[in-house]
């Protein structure tokens, strides 16, 4: 009984932190429809300014409380500056494009943490009030964790009293519910976005602070936070602060008991979780449908290449096929990266673009092809690069079959919990996968012969990806994204168009994943991870989703501006997310896109 007791203290304790994140996520979400990704990057920065201030305090409990909520502030503020100098510029951009800016933002913040705090972990000092212990059961349970778990309950208390009865709270509320028709009501939506967005980036830095006494500030909390968050904020419902609540209790007690109970199931038992609760509430426990946003939709029309763009492309595939007689080695090692890349932006560009969809998870169909190509690595050459798209395409048609009726975030993170599935089984069934040593010796015949290889396949697979555009599935796929009662009326059959389309979309990255493997020899649980799922957003959000030469170009400028950072530049994310946040100002619709719209 102790035991039980003892854990449910600790899953309720661990959800505070969470809730807190969470909760700043929604509210931000709930007034400006933005999917903020640099939320984890407020969480960090509140861990190290509170580390900072509260190690330069005395060491008694008032003084904790005076850093921790000085660290809060100190975030809010520079959520409000953020807010103002870029979001604010990007309201009226796609929201997607948004969430690009935001990367930019926590690539930046990343290496401007290690550049202010060093590398290395920073561990906050536990002095004798912070080690003290309460008896529970004959069982020892630490002071600040008993205190800690009254804090989310407070919080949330406060928060539905800010927002149901003060006046700042019913504009939250009129502006969540129909941006439009609050704007035409006269309400100030630029400063009331401002002080919302300072009001969530609080809720993270307070929630980051808070943390220290358990954990240490490290520049790896960022990403594995904001996944965490949104889990929560969908399982809760998007735009309810206390769905985000009760999301967050039910998933610091699944981690809580689960690390003990089904060790191997740590890493997935979350996301499973969160495909459970959408398949019975595809709006989460108590979220409701997600009204149009007041920001301008994409209609994306995918027009014919003009003459010129046909001849720029035939020009460049010749130059390519000769590449091998007049580049040095590494300048053929970025063009084969450059392909594979271009062919994974394609393949998901087919899903976000013409289908409507956005995934979060693409990673899993690269993954698995990477895999499949791996294990029939003592096949001939082509048969087991045809087993990389085969294998992808099969488990994605079916996994799609089952998710396409839903949309927007709900469905994209249902694609990041697959991937989180897949990359756990990558990671522990060694006997299979060989685990975090990964699967070596994957090399083809000869480095120009598979570099060919690469060429022809990439560009005839793009090539079918675009005719697949334009063709009558197509059409009709873009008619059941733009309208779907018009469609049904028509007889067309949209879910199984976007099942078709889920399937051909992860055929074309597990070919991409394929290539991948035979061009680097080997494959890790790391190709199937959050960051390669960020990679194929960042490269068809950069080149633009209005057209369809845009994932190339994206794919193209992210490979050639990650490859040119990484080998010369030290604070190479900082440089990169600069590049991204100059790139999203100046092209707001992407690098193709404001081709063709000039």
């Amino acid at each position: 009984m102790s035991f039980i007791a003892i854990q449910f203290l600790t899953g309720l304790s661990g959800s505070v932190s969470l809730f807190l994140t969470a909760a700043g996520l929604t509210v931000i979400f709930g007034v400006t429809r933005v999917v903020n990704f640099a939320h984890g990057s407020l969480f960090m920065l509140g861990a190290y300014l509170g580390w900072t201030i509260i190690t330069r305090l005395p060491h008694t409990p008032g003084c904790f409380a005076i850093g921790v909520l000085s660290a809060a502030a100190i975030v809010a503020i520079i959520g409000a500056a953020l807010e103002t100098t870029l979001l604010r510029r990007l309201y009226t951009a796609p929201e997607l494009f948004q969430l690009l800016a935001t990367f930019g933002v926590m690539l930046i913040v990343q290496d401007l943490t290690q550049l202010l705090w060093g590398p290395n972990d920073l561990t906050l000092p536990r002095p004798p009030w912070l080690r003290g212990f309460v008896t529970i059961l004959d069982a020892r349970f630490p002071t600040y964790d008993a205190f800690s778990i009254a804090i989310g309950p407070l919080v949330l208390l406060l928060l539905l009293l800010l927002f149901r009865h003060t006046r700042f709270g019913i504009l939250v509320r009129a502006c969540t519910e129909n941006r439009d028709l609050a704007a035409a009501l006269g309400i100030n939506q630029r400063s009331l976005s401002t002080a919302v967005f300072a009001l969530g980036a609080g809720l993270a830095g307070l929630g980051g602070a808070l943390i220290l006494p358990d954990t240490s500030a490290n520049g790896q909390m960022d990403l594995s936070v904001i996944v965490e968050a949104f889990v929560v904020v969908v399982v809760g419902g998007m735009g309810s602060v206390t769905g985000a609540f009760l999301a967050s209790l039910l998933i610091g007690e699944l981690q809580a008991f689960g690390i003990v109970l089904i060790p191997k199931a740590t890493l997935v038992l979350m996301f499973v979780t969160m495909a459970l609760v959408l398949s019975l509430r595809p709006n989460g426990l108590l979220g409701s449908p997600i009204l149009a946003p007041g920001h301008r939709t994409i209609r994306r029309m995918f027009p014919e290449p003009s003459r010129r763009l046909r001849i720029l492309t035939m020009a460049s595939l010749a130059a390519a096929a000769t590449a091998p007689f007049w580049l040095p080695p590494y300048p053929m090692t970025v063009l084969t990266e450059m392909l594979i890349a271009a062919l994974f932006a394609c393949g998901l560009h087919l899903m976000m673009g013409p289908g409507g969809m956005i995934s979060f998870g693409h990673a899993a169909w690269f993954g698995l092809g990477a895999y499949a190509s791996a294990l029939a690595v003592r096949a001939p050459l082509p048969l087991a690069l045809l087993a990389a798209p085969v294998a992808a395409g099969l488990i994605a048609g079916l996994f799609g079959w089952f998710i396409v009726r839903l949309s927007g975030v709900y469905l994209a993170m249902l694609t990041l919990a697959f991937a989180q599935i897949v990359w756990a089984i990558a990671t522990q069934w060694t006997w299979l996968t060989g685990g975090d040593d990964g699967i070596l010796g994957v090399w083809p015949t000869g480095p120009v012969p598979f570099y060919w290889w690469v060429l022809a396949l990439a560009s005839s697979a793009i090539w079918l990806l675009r005719r697949s555009v334009r063709a009558p599935f197509g059409l009709a796929l873009r008619a059941a994204r733009d309208e779907q009662n018009r469609a049904v009326a028509i007889g067309l059959q949209p879910v199984r168009l976007r099942a078709a389309a889920f399937a051909l979309s992860g055929a074309a990255a597990g070919l991409s994943g394929g290539l991948f493997a035979f061009d680097t020899g080997s494959v890790f649980p790391t190709y199937a991870a959050i960051g390669k799922s960020v990679d194929g957003l960042l490269m068809v959000l950069l080149g633009g989703i209005e057209t369809a030469a845009g994932p190339i170009a994206g794919a193209v400028a992210y490979t050639g501006l990650y490859d040119l950072l990484l080998q010369t530049v030290p604070l190479w994310r900082l440089v990169l997310g600069l590049t991204i946040v100059g790139l999203v100002l100046a092209f707001p619709n992407g690098i193709a896109g404001r081709r063709r719209r000039a």
